[in-house]
């Protein structure tokens, strides 16, 4: 199956349009609703198997020249490991009013991360993801930064840590190994995390 096969498939199966501003003709705008399953048809039923995400991208079109359609977009980038020259995008549309598309870190476990990273800098909900919180703002953090929109001069106090070592203690629990003893520092006081105090 050729790229253009595989793009007839998707605009036969999933309503797929091709993206006509991408130079290269190799993106396809999906809807939402039918994501997970064009990317598992990508991944798994294609005569190509798209079997590596490439990267996960927001997009906001807020300044963009002459744009009309939804502000955000989610761009997902994929590649065959067999037929390194394959290559494809899918994006989907999200309008302000409802930042959600279903979550594809089931299908590729990298996801997650890229997924927590959109979620952080833009605002987008991955549903059904099993651990959508920020990646690489504090837990305070207020907004989205990658925004157009979002003051670039803006600083935000924070008073508290984020608590990363128990996630780390549940996968090496969950891995077979024992944790003797649990530092102090990682034994969080539920109202101090959510509330941002710091204890004299």
């Amino acid at each position: 199956m050729t790229v253009e096969e595989i793009f007839a498939a998707l605009e036969g199966k999933f309503d797929v349009k091709r993206e006509p501003l991408d130079k290269w003709g190799v993106t396809a705008v999906v809807a939402a609703p039918y994501l997970h399953n064009a990317v598992q048809f990508l991944k798994e039923e294609s005569g190509i198997k798209f079997d590596m995400l490439v990267d996960i991208a927001g997009i906001d079109y807020l300044t963009y020249p002459n744009h009309e359609g939804p502000r955000f977009a989610v761009s997902y980038a994929f590649k065959s490991m067999k037929n390194p020259g394959a290559r494809i995008r899918l994006k989907v549309l999200v309008s302000e009013e409802s930042l959600k598309v279903p979550t594809i870190s089931d299908l590729y476990a990298n996801a997650n991360w890229y997924e927590r990273e959109v979620y952080d800098q833009f605002g987008v909900i991955f549903e059904g993801h099993p651990d959508l919180r920020r990646l690489l703002n504090h837990v305070e953090f207020v907004g989205h930064p990658l925004r157009k929109d979002y003051p670039a001069q803006k600083r935000q106090w924070l008073s508290t840590n984020d608590y990363l070592l128990p996630e780390l203690e549940k996968r090496l629990e969950e891995l077979g190994y024992k944790v003797i003893q649990r530092s102090k520092e990682v034994e969080t006081n539920d109202n101090e995390f959510l509330e941002g105090s710091i204890k004299a």
